[in-house]
């Protein structure tokens, strides 16, 4: 145990980064979901391709993607009593296993030229409900994989990494396999990954442990987290900061192909590389975060990453040269991971363990519910102000919640203190230290 608290206090280079790998668990899980979410990558290309190939139609594409989101809104805070109440672990296994199904229906459908825009729709339907509940067990699952606490804030941050990593490769990979093999091949990868996922999630040696909440009704344990979540301040300024710029500044990415051709006077390629240049702003910001040795000071870094965000939308929607907006895109991606990661280090290290479950699930809301809601008002006002003023909009309101945020943050890092104090993460000296101290410090005028 000692070896562990020393590795931790001076690690170096890599070792600092990756040190959550140290764990086995954790170590078994990213190497899965590593493989897994280059698969899932690779599907959602490719189903957005087939659907226009299909349809020629912009407004089904917006259908399918709020499908496949929707549940996430409407059910996350159900699913998170599910996550408090049932093994995340058994909750994950289940939803790979569902997911990968829905691949290779998907595959077979395409495979056999068999596949209508109906069967997409309910596909992506049956997908977004799987996710609905998948995600909160599946925020709430790392702290079971990690054995230190001190290393909570640094998985949080690898997963982060490993989901924009395979952001930037999935894409890739999905464009070569559409022009040469087709959609279904993609379909079928993307099935075939969910092995790996699965392989690691049984391989796992995770700790038994009842839940205080198996006998709490679900309609009580959703009241109970409701009322812990948004009345304690903490939680609450972290969660409605996340979802104002999930709302306004995270459907900057649906107007993407509108700047990429009308304002930038560019094709496909300057589309994909301004995706590409938010998704190595993002993996930058996810390393940095891994880079930290603490979670202290992550307040200060929502309030500036925010704003940044926020700065960054707002210059990217006045450029109109491409080697500046490629710019602004890494800037922008930085700050919008950052924000969002921070966010969900924030609340994992000072929730209550027999609620973490419901708590990430207001979080999944915040962060991915409102998306397709974002979209919807950015696609709205847009038609009407023009997507330049619109990206301003959700610029400009970014900040401002940054700055509210920023006027409560002595206040909450006051409430916050006790909590760190005794989980370790802080050290109160004392009462005798502190008077001694304050005896022998000089005054200064």
């Amino acid at each position: 145990m000692e070896s562990d608290k020393l590795h931790f206090a001076d690690p170096k280079g890599l070792r600092l980064i990756f040190r959550a790998l140290s764990h086995r668990n954790y170590r078994l899980f990213f190497g899965g979901q590593s493989i897994s979410l280059i698969g899932t990558w690779i599907q959602q290309i490719a189903v957005n391709w087939l659907v226009y190939r299909l349809t020629q139609s912009a407004i089904l594409l917006g259908v399918v993607g709020f499908t496949s989101r929707i549940p996430t809104f409407l059910l996350a805070s159900f699913a998170g009593v599910l996550a408090d109440k049932w093994s995340r672990h058994r909750i994950l296994i289940v939803t790979q296993i569902l997911s990968m199904l829905q691949a290779f229906i998907l595959a077979l459908l395409v495979l056999t030229d068999t596949i209508a825009i109906w069967h997409i729709i309910s596909l992506s339907l049956f997908l977004g409900l799987i996710n609905a509940l998948d995600t909160p067990a599946r925020q709430s699952f790392v702290v079971d994989m990690v054995d230190r606490s001190e290393d909570l804030g640094n998985a949080i941050a690898l997963n982060s990494s490993m989901v924009n990593g395979a952001r930037l490769v999935g894409p890739s990979i999905a464009g070569m396999l559409i022009a040469t093999v087709g959609e279904g091949i993609c379909f079928l990868l993307n099935g075939l990954s969910f092995f790996a996922v699965i392989i690691s999630l049984l391989g796992m040696k995770i700790r038994s442990e009842k839940r205080e909440t198996q006998g709490t009704p679900v309609w009580q344990g959703l009241k109970e987290g409701f009322a812990y979540a948004f009345g304690f301040s903490p939680i609450r300024s972290v969660l409605l900061l996340l979802g104002l710029v999930s709302l306004m500044g995270m459907p900057y990415m649906v107007l993407m192909p509108v700047f990429a051709r009308d304002i930038l006077n560019g094709g496909a390629h300057t589309f994909g590389f301004l995706i590409g240049a938010s998704g190595c702003g993002a993996l930058a910001g996810a390393i940095y975060l891994a880079s930290r040795k603490s979670v202290l000071g992550l307040g200060r870094v929502i309030v500036i990453t925010s704003s940044l965000f926020g700065i960054g939308l707002i210059s990217f929607s006045l450029s109109r040269l491409f080697w500046l907006s490629f710019s602004l895109m890494i800037l922008t991606g930085f700050g919008m991971m950052v924000q969002m990661a921070s966010s969900n280090i924030v609340l994992q290290t000072i929730v209550d363990d027999d609620k973490r479950g419901r708590v990430m699930s207001f979080y999944t809301m915040a962060f991915m519910g409102m998306v397709p809601f974002g979209s919807l008002l950015a696609g709205s006002l847009a038609s009407i102000i023009g997507a330049p003023n619109t990206i301003m909009i959700g610029g400009i309101s970014c900040i401002l919640g940054s700055v509210i945020f920023a006027t409560k943050l002595p206040s909450l890092r006051r409430m916050v203190r006790p909590i760190y104090v005794k989980k370790g993460i802080i050290f109160e000296e004392p009462i005798e230290i502190q008077k001694l101290t304050e005896l022998t410090t000089p005054p200064y005028n």
